[in-house]
C-alpha cells in the first residue's frame, strides 16, 4: 500500500504498509498486533495511551504527533524520526532492541519525553535535540556517542550510565555524578559542566 492517507485507526492487524503517509490519524487507545509501517510518514496524529505489539516501524518519520504513553510491546524501532512530538511518560524498554544493533538511528527533535525510561537499554548515537526530557530514566544505559543538546534534563536519572563521547552542548539542570557514570571525552558547555562538581563535593568561591 502507498500513497496518503487520513484513516482513523483503520489499520488491519497483520498488514503492511510502505512509503504512506498518514494525516491526521486517531488511534488513541486503540491496539495493534503484527503491523510493519517501512518509509511512512505520520503527520498530526493521536497516538495516545495506543498499543502496538510485535509490529515494526522501518524508517518512519513522526511529525507533531501525540504519542504519550503508547506502548511499543516487543516491537521493533529502526531509524526512526521524532518531530515536535509529544511523548511523555514512555516505557522504552517495552519495545524490541535486536542486541546485535547497537545504534537503533533514533533522532528526537523539538519533542516532549518527561517521564520516559530508557532503564539498561543500549542506544548508542540516539540524537535528542531541543527536547525536553524531565525526570527520564538513563541508569545503566548504554547512550556512547549520543547527542543530547540544547534539552532539559530536570530530575533525569543516570546511574551506571554509558556516556562516552556524548555531546551536551547547551543541555542544562542535568545531575550526573562523575564517579558513578561514565562520562570518557563527553562534552558540556563550559558553565553548565561546573554541575558536574557538584558529586565531588567541591565548593566553588568567586
Amino acid at each position: 500500500m502507498c500513497g496518503s492517507s487520513n484513516i482513523k485507526g483503520k489499520w488491519v492487524n497483520h498488514g503492511e504498509y510502505y512509503e504512506e503517509v498518514f494525516e491526521g490519524v486517531i488511534i488513541s487507545q486503540q491496539h495493534f498486533s503484527g503491523i510493519q509501517f517501512e518509509g511512512c510518514t505520520f503527520n498530526d496524529c493521536d497516538f495516545n495511551e495506543a498499543a502496538f505489539k510485535n509490529c515494526k516501524f522501518i524508517h518512519c518519520q513522526f511529525n507533531r504527533c501525540n504519542m504519550s504513553v503508547v506502548r511499543w510491546l516487543y516491537t521493533e524501532l529502526f531509524d526512526m524520526n521524532f518531530i515536535e512530538c509529544k511523548l511523555i511518560g514512555v516505557d522504552w524498554t517495552q519495545a524490541d532492541w535486536p542486541t546485535f544493533r547497537r545504534d537503533p538511528e533514533l533522532t528526537f527533535k523539538h519533542s516532549m519525553l518527561n517521564g520516559a525510561s530508557f532503564f539498561g537499554l543500549v542506544l548508542q548515537g540516539v540524537v535528542f535535540d531541543s527536547c525536553q526530557l524531565r525526570d527520564v530514566d538513563f541508569r545503566e544505559g548504554d547512550f556512547s556517542n549520543a547527542k543530547i543538546t540544547h534539552c532539559d534534563l530536570f530530575q533525569s536519572l543516570f546511574m551506571g550510565t554509558q556516556l562516552r563521547s556524548v555531546d551536551f552542548t547547551d543541555s542544562v539542570h542535568f545531575d550526573i555524578n562523575i564517579l558513578n557514570n561514565t562520562l570518557t571525552h563527553a562534552k558540556f558547555s563550559r558553565f553548565e559542566a561546573l554541575n558536574l562538581l557538584q558529586s565531588l563535593g567541591i565548593i566553588l568561591v568567586d
